[in-house]
């Protein structure tokens, strides 16, 4: 065996090993806290530009934000085809669904009662945080 075989064995099962470790280690998308996180905010952000005649949506960064998502989660070693199906599924969009209608309870956003979700609203455009960046005041 020549030198540079002895090198290239030992690496290539070394670079396999470690290929398929970090693909098995990826988490479910429905447990990727950040995606989860952007999702949730993005459901958060909707309602209140749904319910708030006050706030508008700012679409086109919304969908900046939902492509550069995507992009991240394919960049972490995600499957288009995971993603799509993820994205597609009822159960994981319903999850989403109720923590955006916790959080939004939590902080005074009930159904029914406009103002608390304009006054959630303004508030996060002013803390400037992800829900925040995705509408504005009209």
């Amino acid at each position: 065996m020549n030198r540079m075989t002895r090198l290239t064995l030992p690496l290539a099962f070394v670079s396999l090993f470690a290929t398929g470790v970090s693909a098995a280690a990826l988490e479910p998308l429905g447990q990727n806290r950040y995606v989860t996180d952007r999702l949730v905010a993005a459901r958060v952000a909707d309602r209140i530009r749904k319910t708030c005649p006050t706030i508008g949506a700012r679409i086109f960064y919304a969908f900046q934000q939902a492509h550069a998502l995507k992009g991240w989660a394919e960049t972490q070693g995600y499957a288009k085809d995971e993603i799509d199906g993820f994205l597609k599924d009822k159960a994981e969009k319903r999850k989403i669904y109720a923590r955006a209608e916790e959080y939004l309870a939590a902080h005074g956003a009930k159904p029914g009662v406009v103002e608390g979700f304009c006054a959630l609203g303004l508030k996060e455009i002013q803390a400037k945080s992800l829900i925040g960046s995705l509408i504005y005041e009209k």
